[in-house]
């Protein structure tokens, strides 16, 4: 009996150890800056205006009100209404400015922009570095059609 009850015990350990791994949830990637960026300006351009106001970072809402914020995103809100909301990454990079670090941005297009002959509107997101994930800053770029 005492063999029998050893055998059990083993059996159920070993079960274990095979099927925990496998409910085990896995383990998610952190979110990069291209998704963060994306899941910003599609919360503005829906008017989704608290979701947006959540990925700002937090020095920049402690100096921005969420209705200083809605007036600020108002003219990204205005141009998803005219080209839709559906973007499309356009780039992204690296600012080099004289006196400050490298600054990482993200900018995205309408979509329904991008099927013209030269988009309009770049919609800019930047982070305070290549590690952030909250938003310091954003705008509405007008782009100049190239001269012919």
């Amino acid at each position: 009996m005492n063999v029998f009850r050893s055998f059990s015990v083993r059996w159920a350990l070993l079960g274990l150890l095979v099927l925990v791994p496998l409910l085990a949830k896995p383990a998610q990637a952190p979110t990069s800056q291209v998704q963060v960026a994306r899941q910003f300006l599609l919360a503005v351009v829906r008017g989704e205006w608290a979701v947006a106001y959540g990925h700002l970072a937090p020095e920049v809402r402690q100096g921005l009100s969420a209705q200083q914020f809605r007036k600020a995103a108002e003219p990204l809100y205005k141009q998803g209404k005219q080209y839709g909301p559906t973007i499309s990454l356009y780039k992204l990079g690296y600012r080099l400015r004289d006196t400050q670090l490298p600054q990482p941005f993200v900018a995205f297009s309408y979509k329904a922009d991008t099927l013209q002959p030269h988009p309009h509107f770049q919609l800019d997101v930047t982070f305070r570095d290549s590690t952030a994930r909250q938003v310091l800053g954003f705008g509405l770029v007008p782009l100049v059609a190239p001269v012919k």
